[in-house]
């Protein structure tokens, strides 16, 4: 029997998907449509973004305020321009093709208690995502791009995401998305729930993160 399914038979509180199971840990289940919910690809934009800008403000300085090189400047601000074009255009593809192999549904399990809440995703989706993760690494080899390389190999090996609560330092709301970010100092994880039972575990997971004000 799958352990995640398990404890739900004994279930001693009931929300609308939230349930409080005998062990003491909340436990859920939400199905992220992902062409209507842009979370997912939001996320995927951003760190490509965040990347590209980075390395731009790093070289971008090297240039401009130790070589006062203006016209290397004026390329590198061109070339970062293209850049983000580029990976727009190849992460909103790559985004559609894994949606349709995981059928425009990204499964998802939670567990929550008083220390921490767990995103774990469905063991059928994460062996899906393990070949692509797979197919990605090599990709990244082949084109000698260690970047891609190391994001596939992360993406085929990682199936949860733990928030250590007393080591969270922001949660977010987004509940238009249905969506709680509950963010630590190098981790980011994305909690889904209906909005029947968004406040609640909002104010949960708030409440139960001492650095969080």
């Amino acid at each position: 029997m799958d352990k995640y399914k398990e404890p739900l038979e004994d279930i001693t509180y009931e929300g609308e998907e939230v349930r409080l199971c005998k062990d003491g840990r909340y436990r859920w289940k939400y199905k992220v449509n992902m062409f209507t919910n842009p979370a997912i690809l939001i996320t995927v934009f951003k760190v490509f973004f965040f990347t590209i800008v980075g390395l731009f403000v790093v070289f971008g300085f090297f240039l401009y305020v130790i070589h006062g090189d203006w016209e290397g400047l004026w390329w590198m601000t061109k070339g970062m321009l293209i850049a983000l074009g580029g990976f727009f255009v190849l992460s909103l593809l790559g985004y559609l093709f894994v949606a349709l192999i995981y059928h425009g549904k990204y499964i998802v399990l939670f567990e929550m208690d008083e220390n921490e809440v767990v995103h774990i995703q469905v063991p059928e989706q994460f062996q899906k995502a393990q070949r692509i993760g797979i197919i990605t690494a090599f990709a990244g080899l082949l084109t000698r791009r260690p970047g891609v390389a190391g994001a596939g190999l992360m993406s085929a090996s990682r199936s949860s995401s733990t928030s250590v609560f007393a080591y969270v330092r922001k949660v977010k709301r987004r509940r238009w998305m249905h969506l709680i970010k509950v963010n630590q100092l190098l981790d980011r994880n994305q909690v889904y729930v209906r909005k029947e039972d968004y406040d609640f575990v909002y104010d949960f997971i708030k409440s139960h993160c001492p650095k969080v004000k």
